[in-house]
């Protein structure tokens, strides 16, 4: 009996070739879907966004990047769709466990391994045929589901923080809007009812009438402005040259922002601590807030870090603004650069130039209101609260990550088992 489990004994390839035409509202899933490293699915189009033959996968099935495999783009499909062809289709053969060929399928070692083997130059691709090939040492099917559980159970709690999080900054959205944007509370007195959900000490806060202002009916009192009033620092950072480096103290790009607190890891380029020293801006602290200022995505997204970031320095690249303000709460600042009003706004405005993306002339232009300080108080020491839970989920994750990173090789090449009393029957 062999000692070695063979990856072409355990998996298969599904190739259903399908118009996507014929299938315009299905889920479809390219690789700028996959996450790069952290397993984890970003998004999906629809059929209709693409025209060329694409493949069907199934709720469950593995979705393996082949093109440049390297970038460690594989996933779960959690819905039945389709994919772009460069990415594999795969499925566990009999007795295979399902969990334990995903994490074989995104150790380091079979990365390295299909990435070495790639066809092509510019846009290397995995080969099936050589990935067959693999080995791991044998594990029967109750070990393998034991070994995948154990990781599964790190992932799991990441994926259940990232939806606590998604959830706690849609309530927070929720309020922001409510109350700055969509002036619920001030109309609900205008009216003279007492704002929904609102208890009397913060309902005294808001007038009970609206003025005109530069940027339509605002609340009386509150002052219109635009975001060079209102900030003290609006800066973008800078790369050495020669470009960024693998090793150092950590630089952000445009690639790396995702939502409030997440941060793409991934993607993480770094500078010299010399060169980081030498920065008189681009600096990051914690709190700023952060917008994607380059490119046709200018605008689209915002982020903002708390304390506790894994990173202790940091900075960001020239393709970056860090904005902070000494007169509206970081909080503040953040919800409505996010608000969709003023993403878009945003998004318009890099669109005006002929290269696509924002000055620092335009951020300046937005828009933004300023409510009374004792308004803005009211809404930070509501609002902190979840901010600060959505950046611990953060640094969980990223530490759970690390955790199951640290495990993953381990427990599928062999060097760790898992306690004959542990496995499942």
């Amino acid at each position: 009996m062999t000692s070695k489990l063979l990856f072409g004994d355990c998996a298969e390839l599904r190739q259903e070739k399908i118009d996507p035409k014929q299938y315009p509202d299905s889920n479809y899933i390219g690789l700028e879907h996959i996450a790069q490293e952290s397993l984890l699915l970003l998004g999906y189009g629809k059929g209709s966004d693409v025209d060329s033959q694409k493949q069907k996968f199934y709720e469950g099935d593995i979705l393996f990047g082949k093109l440049r495999p390297y970038f460690r783009k594989v996933i779960i499909a959690p819905f039945d769709g389709i994919c772009s062809t460069d990415i594999w289709v795969v499925q566990p053969k009999a007795n295979i466990d399902r969990d334990f060929l995903f994490y074989w399928m995104a150790s380091k070692e079979f990365i390295d391994s299909a990435s070495v083997a790639s066809e092509g130059t510019r846009m290397p691709r995995a080969k099936w045929d050589w990935v067959t090939q693999f080995e791991v040492p044998m594990k029967k099917h109750k070990e393998q589901i034991s070994t995948a559980r154990t990781l599964r159970l790190l992932d799991r709690k990441i994926q259940q923080n990232a939806m606590l999080s998604e959830t706690l900054e849609a309530i927070a959205q929720s309020i922001f809007k409510s109350w700055f944007i969509d002036f619920d509370p001030v109309h609900a007195k205008s009216r003279g009812e007492k704002p929904f959900g609102m208890d009397d000490v913060t309902a005294a806060l808001f007038p009970d009438s609206f003025e005109e202002s530069e940027i339509g009916m605002t609340p009386k009192g509150w002052s219109a402005n635009v975001l060079g009033d209102v900030l003290s620092v609006l800066e973008s950072g800078k790369r050495p040259k020669g470009g960024a480096q693998s090793v150092g103290v950590p630089s952000i790009g445009a690639e790396s922002i995702r939502n409030l607190g997440q941060f793409d890891y991934a993607s993480t380029k770094y500078v010299s601590p010399q060169f980081f020293q030498s920065m008189n801006s681009g600096k990051v602290k914690p709190y700023d807030v952060l917008v994607y200022k380059d490119g046709a995505g200018a605008g689209a997204h915002v982020t903002m870090f708390g304390e506790g970031f894994p990173y202790e320095d940091f900075a960001i690249n020239e393709h970056v603004f860090l904005l902070r303000s000494d007169q509206v709460p970081q909080s503040y600042l953040f919800f409505w650069l996010n608000n969709e009003n003023y993403k878009s706004l945003m998004v318009e405005l890099a669109q005006k130039s002929a290269q696509p993306g924002l000055n620092q002339k335009d951020m300046k232009s937005i828009p933004i209101l300023k409510p009374d300080s004792s308004i803005l108080a009211a809404f930070s020491e509501l609002i902190s609260p979840i901010v600060e839970m959505i950046m611990k989920n953060s640094i969980q994750s990223y530490s759970l990550g690390q955790i199951r990173e640290g495990l993953l090789p381990r427990l599928i090449y062999g060097e760790l088992q898992i306690p004959e009393e542990s496995l499942v029957s």
